[in-house]
């Protein structure tokens, strides 16, 4: 307690501050779609974002305090974004049943020890095009909610490439506070709709089924290892922090699965708001940046207490705001993704199968586009890479010698 008092500083607080604020104003919002998309209660909803704040705010505090390092937790938005299009064709109870089954097989990853050697033999370019398909459709949506609402769209649109030349690190939070001022100038904004309350748990009922393992729990684990793990660890590696990935690992999966009941789908390494408090914006001192990570998580766990009241404040939003804050809070991602995908020029063309079947939203034999997606490619991949013995043809002097 000493040495964490000592430690304290201003700068790693605003840090964690800003960090917690980009999670609730980014990838929160993917969560209310996959709710409203699946005509989820107002209390299912609340418990659901309840679970995953404080999910998020207790294993960052104590992984900071644990590694001395500003570890930092959040909520696996592209696995928001794979709910969108799944929970509407899955009942609630065969969802958790589904987190319990995905965050049960990372929870084992960590323990064996196994993520790097996992991790090594997917090949990134597949994970990666899975991805962009995944979060595709949150791109173009930006796009067609121009049609009702051209000027909130506009100028959030115009916002975001302007901080992002300015000021990178609060361009989606400038996005959410001009949406949020044009809303409400306009009369668009739900009044009646806002709340104060603290937040409820409820219980789901898991229930397991052949359907969520391969739609849901199967995409979850593969999204979180390859798509938040993996440049999670890559964070704390680039600023100087040689954490072992398996407790992280093993952390997250054991407290997903714990909170899985209560609606939590999966709580992974940040990547992006990692960055904040890893960067010297947080401390001169890496060795004290640790103190922003216990910040972050000290947000989170106010602010999941009162989720309730931002259940009620997004849901006073129009769709369209939230359709377009959506979109531009993954431009990074897609971005990143879609990259990826294509780095490896021998796994271009699995690549782009992954991705074409994932983003066309197909379903076959009962199974989502994502899953689909990831077998195409690795089935392409397969066929595209693989080596054949080279065949030797004797020469005509070899064959007479062979005849005599």
């Amino acid at each position: 307690m000493r040495s964490l008092m000592k430690d304290l500083s201003l700068s790693a607080w605003v840090a964690g501050f800003i960090a917690t604020l980009i999670s609730y104003a980014g990838p929160l919002v993917i969560v209310f779609q996959a709710a409203k998309s699946a005509g989820m209660s107002t209390e299912a909803l609340s418990s659901w974002v309840w679970a995953i704040s404080i999910g998020s705010g207790v294993l960052g505090i104590v992984l900071s305090l644990r590694f001395k390092v500003p570890v930092v937790i959040a909520w696996s938005a592209p696995g928001s974004a794979l709910l969108v299009s799944m929970l509407p064709g899955i009942s609630l109870n065969e969802a958790v049943g589904a987190y319990i089954l995905a965050n049960g097989i990372i929870l084992l990853v960590g323990l064996s020890g196994a993520f790097d050697r996992i991790v090594g033999k997917l090949p990134t370019a597949i994970s990666a095009a899975m991805l962009a398909g995944i979060l595709f459709s949150f791109g173009t949506r930006l796009f067609v909610s121009l049609k009702d609402k051209p000027v909130m769209v506009l100028a959030m649109f115009v916002t975001y490439l302007l901080f992002r030349r300015l000021a990178p690190r609060y361009a989606v939070m400038a996005v959410l506070v001009v949406g949020c001022v044009i809303a409400a100038s306009s009369g668009e904004l739900n009044r009646s709709a806002l709340v104060i309350g603290l937040a409820t748990p409820t219980w789901i009922a898991p229930e397991f089924s052949w359907h969520g393992l391969l739609n849901i729990a199967l995409p979850l684990v593969m999204v979180a290892l390859t798509g938040q793990f993996v440049p999670g660890v890559a964070v704390l590696r680039n600023h100087g922090y040689a954490t072992p990935a398996s407790p992280i690992i093993s952390a997250s999966g054991l407290g997903s699965l714990l909170l899985a009941p209560f609606g939590c789908h999966g709580l992974t390494l940040a990547a992006i708001t990692a960055a904040i408090c890893t960067s010297r914006e947080a401390h001169e001192d890496k060795g004290k940046r640790y103190i922003a990570g216990v910040a972050g998580g000290v947000f989170y766990l106010v602010l999941g207490i009162f989720g309730a009241t931002l259940v009620s404040i997004f849901s006073a939003f129009p769709k369209e705001l939230i359709a377009a804050l959506a979109g531009l809070a993954l431009f990074a991602a897609i971005a990143g993704a879609l990259a990826g995908s294509m780095a490896a020029p021998d796994d271009r063309e699995a690549a782009l199968i992954t991705f074409l079947v994932t983003a066309s939203g197909m379903s076959f034999l009962g199974l989502s586009a994502a899953f689909w997606g990831l077998i195409f490619g690795l089935a392409a991949h397969l066929l595209l890479t693989a080596r054949t013995a080279p065949r030797t043809i004797p020469d005509d002097t070899e064959a007479l010698e062979a005849d005599r």
